[in-house]
């Protein structure tokens, strides 16, 4: 007989029930501390910038992001549809709030040092809003202005806004032409959809932004990603997992064509490299050969569930992803931080000036984390020693 640890193991990415999943939680926390640790500007970054092929960190937190949300509202969207858009809406208007004051903290203390140290890191990161700082201001509240560190939270605003409508769309005719619109926008994007829409919204705002300051992601092909994660977090709250389906013999392969993309990711087959594949790999637009890597690793991490679910389920990762939103927002405080004792033509922190970051970085993202978690709790036990209003007259 299994014991309980194991029989929880097995629902990583096996959920039956529409409740958060601790282990979920988990791999949030684990894709922060990835994600962390590839943006601080310290050697580090070096060994953890895709070390297991063409997967980042950002891929791995938008899929689990929307895997959570489809898990958590779709059966509210089944009850009281009015119930789930308020929910989602108010959730999307949150994470603006919070797009919000990182802008803030960009366009006036970090603008502020590197209008005056002339620190290139951070002017490089800044450019566009030091020479353009009215339209910057206007761009960045309509999401359309995205500098570097501070374009996942656009993007997921995005999705979020759009969501409630997919829930509903897959409620009654299913999944399959969302799903299907879907890789046939991701197909367009490869072919520069995005300059077209970009040129459209230029015409129309009046703002010129260029292209290249609206955000390293391409939201067009990015969504293929949000949208995989609701198809699996909405179906698995029906008891459907779509990896249950597929025969055991593409496990075994899906593992090969991983082991295939580490290698060329670290160069291991010589002329077969990074440089020779070019944009089919690229992260940004998440190239076709990016896109088999990504379905590849999402296979063998269902098949090695019960592994990842013992490596996982530990603190502080169950922490930091239950409050994954500040978490993340506190770690581009201290990237921003980071950046701010580079100088000259040093790209990176090194020594006890990179440990202190390291060290400093974390124990912040985990008090962040604790408040937020400790927040929660007292929120939730008000709610339940609240009395219901008496409805007799």
């Amino acid at each position: 007989m299994t014991n309980a640890f194991e029989q929880r193991s097995i629902s990583v990415l096996h959920l039956g029930r529409s409740r958060r999943r601790p282990e979920l939680d988990a791999l949030r926390g684990l894709f922060l501390i990835w994600m962390t640790l590839t943006h601080l500007p310290t050697h580090l970054s070096d060994f953890v910038n895709q070390p297991f092929g063409y997967i980042s960190s950002a891929e791995g937190f938008v899929f689990l992001s929307g895997l959570l949300v489809a898990h958590l509202y779709v059966r509210v969207a089944e009850d009281d549809e009015d119930k789930m858009k308020a929910k989602l809406w108010k959730r999307s208007l949150r994470i603006y709030g919070y797009h919000l004051l990182m802008l803030l903290f960009a366009f006036t203390i970090v603008a502020a040092v590197a209008a005056h140290t002339h620190r290139p890191a951070l002017v490089n990161l800044l450019n566009f809003y030091l020479a353009h700082p009215g339209t910057a201001i206007v761009g960045s509240l309509l999401l359309i202005y995205c500098p570097p560190l501070l374009d996942i939270l656009p993007m997921y605003v995005t999705f979020m806004l759009v969501t409630p409508s997919l829930l509903l769309i897959a409620k009654r005719w299913t999944w399959k032409p969302i799903l299907a619109v879907s890789g046939l926008i991701w197909l367009l994007a490869q072919f520069g959809l995005r300059a077209w829409v970009h040129n459209i919204v230029v015409a129309v705002t009046g703002l010129h932004i260029p292209l290249q300051e609206t955000g390293a992601f391409n939201l067009f092909a990015w969504q293929i990603v949000w949208i995989a994660g609701l198809w699996v977090g909405a179906t698995s709250a029906h008891g459907e997992i779509p990896f249950r389906s597929l025969p055991r013999v593409a496990y075994p392969i899906c593992a090969a064509v991983c082991a295939f993309f580490i290698a060329v990711r670290h160069n291991w087959l010589g002329w077969m490299n990074q440089q020779y594949f070019g944009l089919q790999l690229d992260k940004w637009q998440i190239g076709p050969l990016r896109l088999i890597n990504l379905f590849a690793f999402a296979c063998v991490l269902y098949w090695s569930r019960r592994l990842v679910s013992r490596i996982v389920l530990v603190e502080p990762l169950l922490t930091l992803g239950k409050a994954s939103l500040e978490v993340f927002c506190a770690h581009v405080f201290f990237v921003f931080g980071g950046l701010a004792l580079l100088y000259g033509e040093i790209d990176q922190l090194h020594g006890i000036h990179a440990v202190a970051l390291v060290i400093f970085t974390f124990t912040g993202m985990l008090l962040v984390a604790l408040r937020e978690v400790r927040r929660a709790k007292q929120q939730k036990q008000m709610t339940i020693e609240t009395p219901a209003p008496s409805t007799s007259g």
